[in-house]
Formats: structure tokens, C-alpha cells, sequence
């Protein structure tokens, strides 16, 4: 029986991060200003590691390259998702990323299109999500003469608000905000402005102004959702989306929840409650059983059609779209 890849996270300091990371999941952290967990990755920037079954030590980059089977023989050069919670102590960057045309172009690497699910808010937190620029002129003469008041759209957040962030989207997390992010492996990000922060070394960070004017998308577009929820007694699978790069659900376990195999692999990081992963094996009888609790993340391959979840649990779970 295909056992589940549960994974080992990756770290990643920030000049923006904390240490609710460790408060709030139990990592245990190298620093207090870490702003990413990457739970799921093959990206080179930070890959993930198997914890556990046959493929334990084995890193996520290499079991795409050389064991394709496991992800149902999917195409593609790279793993093409990944999985973050980020913390935010302080305000990140406002930002914007390319699509993968002009990311493969001048980066070499994919877009970013991503979506973020909001694990926890301080009141009256915000987000920057979008511009009020009517043309790429009026863009970049705003962003030139700094009229950041002018240009971008705050909106407020709470507890289990969802985003979707495609690529061209001016946007950017604001102070006291937790999230879990899904988004296409990239790590292409464009700095539009940084509230003149500066570095360790007492260095403003780079801005990329012509870049940021380049692959905005003008004039700014809300993303629309149509959120759909089925039920299952008490709980529940809440679909968010369905895009091109990825497919993003919540999985409400209040009992027990049954699943099965929608594409040929699901990444899945819980986010709140503990509980078990039991995988059954097709046309039998047997089963597995996994403990879960706040911060694990996982894949489950090809090979697993079906499974069940049960506890008290939430997890965000996501699976790769037709273009992935």
C-alpha cells in the first residue's frame, strides 16, 4: 500500500517575520523573524523532505524527477506547486507578479499566480489587493511620484477570509496577518514600494519599478469566486477554486470526513485540530493510519484513490489544474 508523504518544513527568515510560527504551530524555529514556512516545495529556494515510508531523506525536487509514478506521470519540468504559512509581524512589500510567459522570459522560471487563505488577523487588519491606476501611464506615474494613497486598495480581513491573487495583481499582506498561501513554484517577486525599510546592513531593498509597471495588470481586476460547499454530516469539503494552475479546498472535519482521488495527486497542510489520516486500500479491507495535528503537511500520491479523515480537524488541501 502507497503510503502518504508527509513532509518536513522549510524556513525562511524575513525582514517582516516573527515567531508565531512556533507560538501558533509548535515549530520549532532557527530565529524570530521567520516569516515562510514552505511545507510543500521542490522549488530550489527551499525543498521539501520526506519524513517518512520508503522515501524517507528523499527531497520532493528529486522524487519528481525520478519517480514520476507517484504523481500519476504528470508533465512538466517542475513540481509545479507550492505550499506556505506565512507570518507577518510587520507589513511585506507591495508586490506584483508575472505570468509564466514573461517569468519564463526574463526569470526562467514560472509565474506566480497564488491564492491565500487567512488563518488569523489581528482586528483591523489589511491587505493591499488591486490599484485604481486606469492606464499603464497613470500607473507608472503614480508609483513614480509616490501617491501610494492614490494608487492602491486596502481591504480589510478576518479569520477565513480566501484571496485569489493572480499573476498582474498589485498586492501585498499587511501587519498581524497569518495565512496559508497555494501558489504556482515560483519565487519571482517584483517590489513596487517597501515604506523605505531598510536591510541588516542598513540598505534600502531593491525596488523593480519597470518590471512591476511591465506585468501589472491594467486597469486592476477583482478576482471572482464562486465558493461551493458540500456537506457530510457535520463535516464538510468547502471548494474555492478551480484554475488553470490549481485546484484549492478546505476540508471541515468535525467526525469524519470521506474523500476521494479528484487529479492525480493532493497536497493537503492542516491548519487547525488534531486527528487521523486513514488511507484504504481499493477492493479490500485494509487500512492505515496517520496521526495528524496542526502543522503537518503532506501529498497523497497517485497510488492512494481513497481516504478518510477523522477528528476535529481543518486542512487546506490543493491539487494541480489542467495547466500545471
Amino acid at each position: 500500500m502507497q503510503q502518504p508523504l508527509f513532509l518536513k518544513p522549510v524556513f525562511q527568515e524575513k525582514i517582516w517575520g516573527g515567531d508565531r510560527l512556533h507560538t501558533v504551530f509548535g515549530f520549532d524555529l532557527p530565529s524570530n523573524k521567520i516569516g515562510e514556512d514552505w511545507a510543500i516545495s521542490a522549488h530550489p529556494h527551499g525543498v521539501s523532505t520526506v519524513e517518512n515510508g520508503p522515501f524517507s531523506g528523499q527531497k520532493l525536487d528529486d522524487l519528481w524527477t525520478n519517480h514520476r509514478e507517484l504523481f500519476g506521470n504528470a508533465k512538466g519540468e517542475v513540481f509545479p506547486l507550492l505550499t506556505k504559512i506565512l507570518d507577518a509581524e510587520d507589513d511585506l512589500s507591495v508586490q506584483v507578479h508575472p505570468d509564466d510567459t514573461y517569468g519564463l522570459i526574463h526569470e526562467g522560471e514560472l509565474g506566480k499566480t497564488e491564492c491565500w487563505y487567512i488563518i488569523d488577523a489581528e482586528p483591523e487588519a489589511t491587505i493591499i489587493y488591486g490599484h485604481n491606476a486606469k492606464s499603464r501611464e497613470e500607473l507608472e506615474a503614480m508609483i513614480k511620484e509616490e501617491r501610494w494613497d492614490d494608487l492602491l486598495k486596502k481591504v480589510p480581513v478576518k479569520k477565513g477570509d480566501f484571496f485569489y491573487v493572480p499573476s498582474g495583481t498589485i498586492h501585498a499582506i499587511g501587519k498581524g496577518i497569518m495565512i496559508l498561501e497555494t501558489q504556482q513554484s515560483s519565487d519571482t517577486t517584483y517590489r513596487v514600494y517597501d515604506y523605505d525599510r531598510k536591510d541588516d546592513q542598513r540598505q534600502a531593498r531593491e525596488l523593480h519599478i519597470q518590471q512591476s509597471v511591465d506585468v501589472t495588470t491594467v486597469p486592476a481586476k477583482d478576482a471572482q469566486l464562486s465558493i461551493q460547499q458540500q456537506n457530510q454530516g457535520r463535516s464538510s469539503i468547502i471548494t474555492y477554486l478551480k484554475t488553470p494552475f490549481f485546484n484549492v479546498y478546505e476540508w471541515q472535519v468535525k467526525g469524519v470526513l470521506n474523500i476521494k482521488k479528484n487529479a492525480p495527486y493532493t497536497l493537503a497542510t492542516v491548519i487547525d485540530g488534531v486527528g487521523h489520516l486513514i488511507v484504504e486500500e481499493v477492493d479490500t479491507v485494509k487500512s492505515e493510519r496517520y496521526e495528524l495535528t496542526k502543522g503537518t503537511s503532506f501529498i497523497l500520491p497517485n497510488d492512494i484513490a481513497k481516504w478518510r479523515i477523522e477528528g476535529e480537524l481543518t486542512i487546506i488541501a490543493s491539487e494541480p489544474g489542467v495547466e500545471a
